[in-house]
Order: structure tokens, then sequence, then C-alpha cells
């Protein structure tokens, strides 16, 4: 038996390639599906089942590429009814694998169909499970993505509960546990940043599986601090549950480079958004006027899908050389298949064509130190809630990266101001959204709070209520 994580750390999402006798389980499949049959070949087995523990929020899986590619049936378990064929499984109902076996355990709270599988061994041994994301480590699935129906939140909340506690937790300790997340994920609030641990292990760390904690208090602190999910979540469950164009017909149409002419006319003739994933350096000394930086080396995809939202919306890139089937595969892993094309020769091919091209203020957190201590301005931090809680700079407005749109009629629009990040990546973004914005009157401060840290900047620390 072999059991193989396929961690994709842009979507902290884990697939799963599982492999006894011959035959293989694949569970959570990403869009792309080359290297599930890369493995195939290599280990001269073949693809038995396609298991789905739900219907995704944050990516496009590839269940049905590889089903046809492969002619292995989907898997889904109770209440899913998608608009394609499948193999509807009945809770309990058990899927030979070779020597191994894989149980479908029924766990619905963070959506109706949510299931886990349960991997047992030759000896019927119960080894491992394949939670989705019903139970993370450190944390459980939010119940507030499924599609919208007749259930709120808190009874999806408490549908949970009984899933942990009649499914999951009476499972043995030495269990392995498999999450289709890990930490960074917008799928749950607290997740660890390993990806496996023991059942048992979690039994002791996990808050939401303390054995004295009432429904009442489950579904209190599940609920509680839920931000609203990124708006093109509900776009990928449609595509998941109704059907999606193969990647590599979108990189067929996408993979196309136009010259700075063709590239500008297309821009304004299809209302194309020019979006630029070169590193944020590079984007502060030059780029388009009105182009969207968000870098291919930072959290790419999420931010993508959480700031653009739309994900019918027409895309051209500029990147760095060699990287555009790349970035073109990681838009379509969420959904985002109009992608026009990209840049040929990239920002250097622009500038050489005499095309105007904008710049943005920026300056070592030194300097800004120095210089708010003379002339103070107001400073903005577009980190998330907890970080901003854990510790800011005194007097700093906090205007998280995730809502930045919302926040707009927050800036100043003559005066000067500040942004910073945790580290120089999304206040780039943030400062490219407002520039699009028509505000332009912004200072990034390079290095972000990790470089405001280490200046003589008075800092404000996150007191407890407890101890008040």
């Amino acid at each position: 038996m072999k059991i193989e994580q396929i961690y994709t750390g842009c979507l902290a999402q884990g697939a799963y390639y599982i492999e006894s006798k011959g035959e293989v389980a694949i569970i959570d499949p990403l869009r792309e599906t080359t290297a599930y049959l890369k493995k195939v070949k290599e280990d001269q087995a073949k693809i038995k089942y396609i298991f789905e523990t739900h219907f995704h929020a944050d990516f496009v899986s590839g269940h049905l590429t590889l089903s046809k590619q492969t002619g292995a049936p989907i898997v889904y378990g109770p209440n899913a009814n998608p608009d394609f064929e499948v193999l509807l499984a009945k809770d309990g109902q058990e899927f030979p694998l070779g020597d191994i076996t894989l149980k479908v355990l029924h766990t619905p709270g963070h959506t109706l169909e949510s299931t886990t599988y349960l991997l047992k061994d030759s000896n019927g041994t119960n080894q491992a499970i394949f939670s989705g994301d019903t139970l993370f480590l450190g944390d459980v699935g939010r119940p507030d993505l499924a599609q919208k129906g007749a259930l709120t939140q808190e009874e999806l909340a408490g549908m949970l509960f009984d899933s942990l506690r009649n499914k999951i937790m009476p499972l043995e300790d030495h269990i392995i546990v498999y999450p289709a997340h890990g930490a960074g994920s917008a799928c749950g609030k607290k997740m660890m940043k390993e990806t496996v641990d023991t059942l048992g292990n979690q039994k002791k760390i996990n808050y939401a599986l303390r054995p004295d904690m009432s429904k009442e208090e489950f579904i209190a602190e599940v609920t509680d601090g839920l931000l609203p999910p990124p708006a093109y979540f509900p776009l990928n469950v449609k595509l998941n549950k109704s059907g999606y164009e193969d990647i590599d017909q979108v990189l067929d149409r996408s993979t196309k480079a136009w010259l700075p002419d063709t590239f500008e006319d297309l821009a304004n003739q299809q209302s194309a958004l020019v979006l630029d994933v070169r590193h944020q350096d590079a984007f502060v000394q030059g780029h388009i006027p009105q182009s969207i930086f968000i870098g291919i080396d930072g959290g790419f995809a999420p931010w993508v899908g959480a700031l653009i939202q739309d994900v019918e919306q027409p895309i051209l890139l500029i990147c760095p050389e060699g990287r555009e089937e790349e970035t073109i595969t990681r838009l379509a892993r969420v959904g985002f298949d109009q992608t026009l094309g990209y840049l040929k020769g990239g920002f250097e091919a622009w500038k050489q064509a005499g095309k105007s091209f904008d710049t943005m203020s920026s300056i070592p957190a030194s300097e800004f130190a120095e210089t708010l201590l003379r002339k103070p301005n107001a400073v903005f931090d577009v980190r998330k809630d907890s970080e901003y809680l854990s510790q800011h700079l005194e007097n700093a407005q906090h205007s998280p990266l995730d809502f930045i749109n919302e926040h707009l009629p927050h800036f100043p629009k003559e005066s000067p101001f500040y942004l910073h990040c945790a580290g120089g990546y999304r206040s780039v973004i943030a400062a490219s959204i407002l520039k699009k914005r028509g505000i332009h009157n912004l200072i990034n401060v390079e290095g972000g709070f990790k470089a405001i840290q280490k200046t003589q900047l008075p800092l404000t620390d996150y007191v407890c209520p407890s101890t008040l």
C-alpha cells in the first residue's frame, strides 16, 4: 500500500494518491491531471476510483477530466447529486482497492454531501481517514460555504458537531488524519501548518474536538469570527457540480503571445484586466498604467479569487519570462478561464515599444520611520485581522487587503499616506488597486511590518480582554 499526499502550497490543498496491488484511488484531484497520470504510469497501475469529499469552493477539481482520461468512476457521498454521472455512495459503503478498503463515512456539516473516507488495511484494521473539509488539523470546516439552501450556518454547524462526535471521534487514536487543506486556506480559521497528524493528537489539541464541549458551545465557537467567504467560492462550487472545460483546452486558447500594440488594443477592446504577476519590486519600479499586481510567487490564486472575484473577467498577463503557462494554469485552478494571452517579451518589450508606464512611490522602513516622526501622515495596515490585533503601529488604520474595495472612501484623496503589510507583497497589491481607482498619493513601505518592527516607531500590542 502506498499513500502519497500531493500538496499544492498556493491553495493550501492536499490531494491524495493511494495505490494497492496496481489499483489506484485519487482523492480530491486538482484540475490539471498530468501528475496523477504520470504516477500511475510509473507504478504500472490503473486508476480505479476518483473520490470527492465534497463540492469544493476554493478550487476547480479535476474529477471530470480524470474520469474521461481513465474511465474511472467519480464517487461522491450521499446528498451530492451533481449534473453528471457519478457513483453516489451510501453511508458505510466499502470500496475495495487491491488489498485495502475505503469506507464511506457520511459527515455532513461543512456541506450536506461532505464525506470522510476511512482506509482499512488488508487485515481490516482502520489506518487513516481522508477527512476533506470536515476535520482539519487544529480546526474543522466552516459551515457557511454550502450552496444556499434552507439550512442556516448554525444548523450546519450542529450537523458537523454530530458528524465529528458520531463518526470521527470514536475512531482509534493511531489513525492518521489526511485533510483537504492546511494553514492559509479560507475554508477554516485556525489550521495548523502541518498537513498530516494522528487523530489522537487532534483529540488533544483541536479546540473543536474537546470531549466536554456541548453542541451549543461548538456552534458558537465554530461560527464565531467567520469572515465573508471570497466571492469566487460559489462560482467554483457551481463548476465542480455542473462541469467545466478541460484545462488543456483553456491552455490552448489562452497561451497566446501578443506584441505591445496588439496587447494594448486587446486590453481596450475587450475591457480586459491587465494582471502583472512579476515580483513586487519589479512592479514598483515600472508597470503598465491601470494594471493590477498579484505576484505569482505569493498567495497568487486565492488573492486573484478574493480580489478579482468575477471568473468571467477577461485577463491579459504580464509575466516573468517562461512562467506564462504556469500562470494560466494557476488561474484556471480557481476557475479563471478567460485569459486572453500575455505580453510577448514582458514589461521590457512594453518600454522598448515606447509605451507609457507608471511607477510607485516606495521607501525603506527606516526612511518611513524618520519621515513619520518628523511629519505624521496617515498609515494604513492591510494585513489580516489576526495580524493587526497581535501587534500594529500606533495610530495605524486597519484596512485588510481582502476588503480593500470596501475601504476606498477611507483613503485620503490628496494628502500623502503610507501602506504596509507584513513583508511587502500585499501592500503592493493594495497600492495597485488604489492606483487603478485613481488614488495615487500613496507611499508603499518596503519590507512591511517586519521591517517596521526594527525601527523606533511605537507599536501597540494586543491585550487579551481576560487580563483587563
